[in-house]
């Protein structure tokens, strides 16, 4: 009898710390997913004058597989006037990362002159009418006036250097193995002290690596990024003030500078798959 009693009381102990571990992990997982994935809108120069909002929307395409069609911006300004407006518009649907310039009429204009916007709060609801789901992120009222007045580019430009179209990879796994295929073949290599291919050239007194430095500078007019890019941090870590790699690809950073051409071209010879493109200003 104390046997079988005690036995089933481990089996009941086992069971609540199982049941307690499932929680406390998917707990964890909820948390991790708020903290990395959560959605993002960024704030652009619209085309539409005053009454016009320029934004871009991203979000956890896998997680989430749904159409976004519709944004209500809403104004908490509990110690100005007006003390509340909301605006809702509606646009093309889209189930991946978008950018929309859209007309919100005179509203708008109360919102971004209202008296005690600085301390107010502005909150914008994505939204799916036909997935049913909504996301909302807030922002304070001193930084949205910020990002509004000080925005520089275009949704035109964003598209241009940013929207690239996301082409899901496919990747052949080879059989009974986890180890993914090589890197795509190119007759570029890093130029660098540890590479054998180049070491006679950082040597002391080496002709090429005294020459190097004379070799004459130029500027760009343009730098833009390819389809393709593999996350590899090549291109940032020798141009950082010009290159940001993200999770899925590469971006040049707004207002990078255009003057120091010979690391631009640095980082698209040192690019694996060369899809770091440049027009160089003759």
């Amino acid at each position: 009898m104390n046997t079988t009693f005690l036995a089933m009381s481990i089996s009941m102990l086992l069971g609540i710390g199982l049941l307690l571990g499932l929680g406390a992990l998917s707990i964890l997982s909820g948390a991790l997913n708020f903290l990395f994935v959560k959605p993002k809108i960024g704030i652009y120069k619209s085309q539409l004058g005053d009454k016009g909002f320029a934004f871009s929307f991203e979000w956890d395409q896998n997680a989430e597989p749904v159409k976004f069609d519709r944004i209500q911006i809403h104004l908490f300004n509990p110690f100005g006037l007006p003390a509340q407006l909301e605006i809702t518009r509606e646009f093309e649907a889209s189930s991946q990362d978008f950018v929309r310039d859209l007309d919100f009429g005179e509203k708008f204009v109360e919102i971004i002159n209202a008296k005690g916007i600085n301390d107010a709060t502005i909150e914008f609801h994505v939204s799916s009418s036909s997935d049913n789901v909504s996301h909302q992120i807030s922002i304070k009222g001193k930084a949205f006036i910020d990002k509004y007045k000080n925005a520089t580019m275009t949704i035109d430009e964003v598209r241009e250097n940013f929207m690239v179209s996301k082409v899901k990879p496919l990747f052949e796994i080879p059989e009974r193995t986890f180890i993914s295929p090589p890197l795509p073949k190119s007759s570029k290599a890093l130029k660098l002290a540890t590479n054998p291919e180049f070491a006679g050239q950082f040597s002391v007194g080496s002709t090429e690596a005294a020459g190097a430095s004379s070799v004459p500078n130029f500027s760009v007019s343009k730098v833009w990024i390819e389809p393709g890019c593999i996350v590899c941090d090549a291109c940032e870590a020798i141009f950082p003030e010009v290159f940001e790699v993200t999770d899925s690809t590469c971006i040049i950073r707004p207002g990078a500078p255009m003057d120091d051409g010979l690391r631009i071209q640095e980082s698209a010879e040192a690019c694996p798959v060369e899809v770091i493109k440049f027009t160089r200003i003759a």
